[in-house]
């Protein structure tokens, strides 16, 4: 873990930033891409690299919003083209849009505002408000403040991490040394009671 951490901390802090941007902006188009996951880290990295975490989470922030408007503008030029085209069905399978369409319908902004913190659903919700002809106010506006709280926690869980990164080490590697130690103690406990019990075995023969 040590290496690992030290190898990414080698890294050119711009090169690193601009990579966990990117697998932000992947989300809205491929939502398997773990973008909570990127930015958690990036803000653990942040606070080992000295590099303000509030700043990295932020610039995570901006990536996803960027891919998430250009995917709810494009959906709304292009409509049901959207709907019978593979790659949407891909994101939201059939089966789900009348669930999706019937959560937008039932509960219009507070439906993508909730929505936009269960991963997965979050990216195939705004291009399907915006078919279904939900105002950019109306379906951007509660997106972006959704994504902001979700990525604000996130960083803030990455920065904890990172500054208890030492204290957590350190208290591994203590229970790893407590734990070998009594692992040695019970081997050779063991050892001796085998031994004990075959030497009454052979005197008793």
């Amino acid at each position: 873990m040590d290496a690992l951490l030290q190898f990414v901390l080698a890294q050119d802090p711009v090169t690193v930033i601009l990579l966990l941007m990117l697998i932000s902006m992947l989300e809205n188009v491929f939502p398997p891409v773990p973008a909570d996951v990127a930015t958690a880290l990036g803000a653990f990295w942040a606070v080992r690299a000295g590099v303000s975490p509030v700043l990295v989470g932020l610039l995570c922030f901006v990536g996803n919003q960027i891919s998430a408007f250009s995917v709810y503008f494009w959906a709304r030029a292009k409509g049901e083209a959207v709907l019978r085209s593979s790659a949407f069905r891909s994101l939201l399978p059939v089966e789900i849009q009348p669930v999706v369409r019937g959560h937008i319908e039932r509960f219009g902004s507070a439906g993508i505002f909730f929505s936009r913190f269960l991963p997965g659903l979050r990216a195939g919700v705004l291009p399907f408000a915006a078919i279904n002809g939900l105002s950019p106010l109306k379906a951007l506006g509660p997106a972006t403040l959704a994504t902001l709280i979700w990525y604000l926690a996130l960083t803030a869980v990455g920065s904890a991490l990172g500054l208890a990164y030492d204290d957590v080490r350190e208290t591994v590697a203590r229970a790893t040394g407590l734990l070998g130690a009594l692992g040695i103690t019970l081997a050779v406990v063991g050892a001796a009671l085998l031994w004990r019990t075959g030497k009454k075995a052979r005197a008793r023969r």
